[in-house]
């Protein structure tokens, strides 16, 4: 994770990101600015939201890409996922709709500098979202895709596929999602 600017509030966090160019992560008053993305990543994230809008039109859910915030209230955590899902009617900070409170499917792209902190702390706060039901965690540098998903007695399960051919089980949205079209033209025979 970047280094750490000075502390501010949350209502000054996002006034200042609605005026600037460069995004942060607010972690309980500091901020953490965003680093670019690859080409394999964003790709895959492209590849993310087709399959899920695909899947999901008609169905009451939204899906949105890489500039829609995430506020962990309980946690005084703001994230900017690389795919995020809201089904029935989405929560808001306010009346801006571009801070999202209640997903209930959060996606993060792994690269080499990103992994440890949305496998560890990132998910830390994302699981205090009393709506998120699915959590994915998907590699860019191989076929790999790691779901944890919400259980009734507020465990989560975890699963991970290396395998193309298979396709992850999202119950929180009603669909399953192929790992070959994430990664169609990504690697060889693919």
């Amino acid at each position: 994770m970047p280094e750490a600017q000075r502390r501010i509030g949350f209502d000054e966090y996002l006034a200042l990101e609605r005026a600037g160019d460069v995004r942060h992560e607010y972690v309980r008053g500091e901020l953490f600015a965003m680093v670019g993305a690859s080409r394999a990543h964003n790709r895959i994230v492209t590849r993310l939201v087709v399959a899920l809008h695909t899947r999901l039109a008609g169905r009451g859910c939204e899906v949105y890409s890489n500039d829609m915030r995430v506020r962990v209230e309980a946690t005084d955590f703001v994230a900017y996922p690389d795919v995020v899902v809201a089904c029935g009617e989405p929560s808001f900070h306010d009346a801006l709709f571009d801070t999202l409170l209640d997903p209930v499917l959060v996606v993060e792209v792994l690269s080499a500098s990103t992994a440890d902190h949305d496998r560890g702390s990132k998910f830390a706060h994302y699981r205090a979202i009393p709506s998120l039901r699915d959590y994915l965690l998907v590699a860019q540098d191989e076929v790999r895709v790691e779901h944890f998903a919400a259980e009734a007695d507020g465990t989560w399960r975890f699963s991970e596929t290396r395998d193309p051919a298979a396709a992850i089980e999202l119950p929180a949205v009603g669909c399953s999602l192929p790992v070959a079209e994430v990664y169609e033209g990504l690697f060889e025979g693919l």
